[in-house]
């Protein structure tokens, strides 16, 4: 076999692999994913958070000062 005729049967493989792993893509799609555990939310504990952090700033400021 000659170099261009390497080349060719290399482009022609690397064409036909690549229609092979795309028809494998849509065969199934995957199952779903479960629901997420119960439990606390985040939104509400960092607004307390926020609220407790303000808090705490301006009374180590008013102390601060005095």
């Amino acid at each position: 076999m000659t170099i261009q005729n390497k080349r060719i049967f290399a482009s022609i493989l690397f064409v036909l692999i690549s229609f092979v792993c795309m028809a494998q893509i849509g065969e199934t799609p995957p199952p779903p994913q479960p629901p997420p555990p119960p439990g606390l939310t985040l939104d509400g504990g960092i607004v307390v958070l926020f609220f407790i952090a303000v808090f705490y700033g301006i009374k180590k400021s008013i102390r601060i000062k005095n």
